[in-house]
């Protein structure tokens, strides 16, 4: 669970000291990552790959900041164009590039997919689908115990393979308009879902961002964002 309540993010203030893991899915730039304290634990990221891959797992042996797990190699366990290659970072987190032939690829050098273990994954499916419509999300994989949820030129999967909880992680979706950002957090407050921070102007980023922020059913800090640009 995230630090007690005074950690909330009010309107003006900002959220990054009481979190850990910040990954903004969204189709537009990039699916970035900022770390601080305490640390994301217990994640696995896929990484869509550019030609900065090449040369990652060189440069990783070199710094001695990762462990390699798992050679590059085809992994038909998920489909038959599966290639991949395993390293986990400094805080033991699995770090994936990855290749498919699939029809719809994500752009080189961004975020494929991202999987968080969660205590109940139907449970977790049931907060993403209320805040589905304004998150612009929708299932693709659901089983009992793993659901895919689907953006636009992303995804994260909800996972319970009896290994830790993943913790200290926030997810920030794209809005198009304030009005998204509102309704995002009356459908999840309507729907029983702990207020992180309500809707308002969080000029601490940039002028004109615009969030709102809910808590999961783990505890992790989830917003819906319009950046106004």
């Amino acid at each position: 669970m995230l630090p007690p309540s005074e950690h909330r993010v009010p309107v003006g203030r900002d959220p990054r000291s009481a979190l850990s893991r910040r990954l903004s899915l969204s189709p537009g730039p990039h699916l970035a990552g900022w770390l601080s304290q305490p640390r994301a634990r217990d994640r696995h990221g896929g990484l869509a790959p550019g030609a900065w891959q090449r040369g990652w797992r060189v440069h990783a042996r070199r710094q001695q900041s990762c462990i390699d797990i798992d050679d590059a190699r085809p992994r038909t366990i998920y489909r038959q164009d599966y290639y991949g290659g395993f390293l986990l970072d400094p805080d033991g987190n699995s770090a994936e590039a990855v290749h498919t032939g699939r029809e719809d690829p994500v752009p080189d050098g961004r975020v494929d997919h991202l999987w968080i273990r969660v205590r109940d994954p139907a449970a977790s499916k049931r907060f993403y689908m209320t805040i589905a419509p304004h998150a612009g999300l929708r299932i693709g994989v659901e089983k009992p115990d793993h659901v895919q949820m689907v953006g636009e030129n992303f995804s994260f999967s909800l996972i319970d393979d009896e290994r830790p909880l993943t913790e200290h992680v926030h997810l920030a979706f794209p809005a198009q308009d304030d009005a998204t950002v509102r309704a995002f957090h009356a459908a999840a407050l309507a729907a029983g879902y702990e207020d992180h921070g309500g809707p308002g102007e969080r000029a601490v980023y940039h002028p004109s961002y615009y969030g709102a922020f809910v808590l999961d059913p783990d505890g992790r800090n989830v917003e819906v964002v319009n950046h106004n640009r």
